[in-house]
């Protein structure tokens, strides 16, 4: 099982669900950090990532061979988190076979209706049950 976190700026939230995986998962499961910038796959390995690799290409490559790929929704629109998601990686993110757990984090160019403001840690927490829910029990720490 491989499961990708993409995270660009600082990788500060890409750094809490590495973290939280980590606790939840069984070591058998690999976390791959998909930093859009060195300093985001810097923190989320720091957080505990198998390993880690940065930027447009390296991001297209991966998450083609990945099962579930986990991040903000901004990884899937062009232009966001500040410009650093080109539309290469959106497409490549939305094109790949993986499940994507996309936290509803709101984008300042982007209004999507119906998302609930709600904290970091109710969306962690919102997130340990969806996979909970898609993965076996063979890959949840008891």
């Amino acid at each position: 099982m491989k499961i990708a976190v993409v995270d660009g700026l600082g990788g500060g939230l890409g750094s809490q669900i590495v973290e939280g995986l980590k606790q939840l998962l069984v070591d058998s499961v690999e976390i791959i950090a998909l930093g859009t910038n060195s300093q985001a796959t810097s923190n989320m390995l720091e957080r505990g990532a198998s390993r880690g690799a940065t930027g447009e290409n390296a991001i297209c490559y991966t998450v083609r061979g990945v099962d579930i790929i986990i991040g903000p929704i901004g990884i899937i629109i062009p232009n966001s988190m500040s410009g650093e998601i080109t539309t290469t990686m959106a497409e490549a993110i939305v094109n790949s076979p993986a499940e994507r757990i996309l936290l509803g984090i709101k984008q300042s160019h982007v209004r999507i209706v119906g998302m609930k403001d709600i904290s970091l840690n109710q969306l962690f927490k919102e997130l340990k049950e969806e996979l909970k829910d898609l993965l076996d029990a063979c890959y949840i720490k008891q």
